[in-house]
């Protein structure tokens, strides 16, 4: 998948793979937000549960399917990598779900235990702005390959002569550059750091003792840091220390 990706029959379509193994998450936990209040007795969430999910909805909705689409292009994924993260998404959207919408908090006291107003406010903003910032940094790297992709295009169309019907189709599913706007000026997966923040807020405002969530942060933080470990060695080896040198993996000062 992505740089890592490799030649194989068991390879899928990068778009349709992508949203095939990420729009289950959510569908779930919509799923458990319709069924499970019933099958409790529960006549009405308390906004705090309906304002979680709707976030957990936002997010994938944009990762799931908005990202694929509007990607210049993406790699093959292995059918092996897609049926795990569908995995992932299941067991993640049941236990969010399931806590959101009968076995957390579904009282306004339960919630005043849970998370004060304060702390739900604070984490809503924090969830935005990760929100914001992992599409600005994913933003970032789509116009890196739609900026080759012009530059591809417009090499091709001076070579045919201005004629259309003689260009080839250009591939820019393997080209990468050091990103610099942002905060990639510091890390190197900027959007992996951003989209942590997301769900750091998600659990402010959930409460410290939502175990789903803290569960999904620390999975996340658990999956995506090794990658990013790895992905600055792949940086240095493809464009040399000196490019790479003052820019962390993915936590400043960290590594």
């Amino acid at each position: 998948m992505g740089k890592t990706s490799v030649d194989s029959r068991l390879n899928l379509p990068g778009r349709v793979a992508w949203i095939l193994m990420e729009a289950p998450g959510f569908m779930t936990l919509l799923y458990m937000m319709k069924t499970l209040p019933q099958m409790h007795g529960i006549d009405d969430l308390p906004w705090q549960n309906r304002v979680l999910a709707g976030l957990f909805v936002i997010h994938y909705t944009y990762r799931a399917i908005i990202f694929p689409l509007i990607q210049p292009s993406m790699s093959p994924i292995h059918i092996l990598v897609a049926l795990m993260a569908v995995g992932f998404q299941v067991l993640n959207g049941t236990c969010i779900g399931a806590w959101l919408a009968a076995y957390g908090p579904v009282t306004a006291e339960a919630w005043a235990e849970q998370s004060s107003t304060g702390q739900f406010v604070m984490g809503i903003a924090i969830f935005y702005i990760g929100l914001a910032s992992n599409f600005f940094h994913d933003e970032e790297l789509r116009e890196i390959r739609r900026t080759e992709k012009r530059r591809q295009e417009r090499i091709l169309g001076e070579r045919a002569g201005g004629n259309a019907g003689g260009r080839k189709t250009v591939s820019v599913e393997k080209h990468y550059q050091v990103p610099q706007a942002g905060l990639f000026r510091y890390v190197l997966y900027a959007h992996y750091l951003c989209e942590w923040l997301e769900w750091t807020g998600f659990l402010i405002a959930a409460g410290w003792g939502c175990a789903p969530a803290w569960a999904f942060l620390t999975n996340e933080v658990c999956a995506m840091l090794p990658r990013a470990v790895k992905g600055k060695r792949w940086y240095i080896e493809r464009f040399g220390e000196d490019k790479i040198r003052n820019k962390w993996a993915v936590l400043p000062g960290v590594v």
